[in-house]
């Protein structure tokens, strides 16, 4: 009787003890000014293709929580505001169909580009958070291009900073953020289909 009361008793326990984090209420995401049509087709025969590259990030940046610029060499992050997945992957998506939707240039993703000798669209996002002092959210992204059939990069900084609706908080940070990237990637393709 006692063997089988030890068994009972784990069991009973593990529906009240959680070592998880508990969820956040929501996730935060980003969506496209302008992205392809739905079932629009685009081929390398009739266009050009560009490889857009995940951007690479400081480690501030390398996680899901929203970072606030507290002072010139300090951040925090606000509380209970989590991204639905990294936030470069998030800009690189966004920026992929702003460059689809405004060029109408065939986009590939570094594994999809292997042979391919279209333009190369790579960078860093330097910054993608909230400024406190100024109640605004901030995107800098420094982009390095490789056009087609050119050896040599050209690089160029793109900065955006949309003021907030509210105080700061996740939905407030999250739409403000979503403007400024839009904006950038918008800033971006015109650069690009120059």
């Amino acid at each position: 009787m006692k063997l089988l009361l030890v068994p009972c008793t784990a069991l009973l326990l593990g529906g009240c003890i959680s070592l998880a984090a508990k969820a956040p209420p929501s996730l935060l995401t980003l969506t496209a000014d302008q992205a392809p049509a739905a079932g629009a087709t685009v081929t390398g025969a009739k266009a050009r293709s560009i490889t857009v590259l995940v951007p690479a990030v400081p480690q501030a940046l390398a996680t899901t929580r929203v970072p606030v610029a507290t002072g010139p060499a300090s951040i925090a992050y606000i509380r209970q505001a989590y991204w639905s997945e990294a936030p470069a992957r998030l800009f690189g998506r966004l920026m992929s169909d702003t460059i689809a939707a405004r060029t109408g240039r065939l986009v590939l993703s570094n594994a999809e580009s292997f042979g391919d000798p279209g333009a190369k669209l790579s960078g860093e996002l330097r910054s993608f958070g909230v400024e406190s002092a100024g109640n605004r959210a901030v995107v800098i992204y420094d982009a390095a291009l490789m056009r087609d059939g050119v050896k040599t990069w050209e690089k160029r900084r793109f900065e955006a900073r949309v003021p907030l609706n509210d105080a700061i908080a996740p939905v407030s940070a999250a739409t403000a953020l979503n403007r400024a990237a839009n904006q950038v990637a918008g800033e971006v393709a015109a650069w690009v289909g120059q």
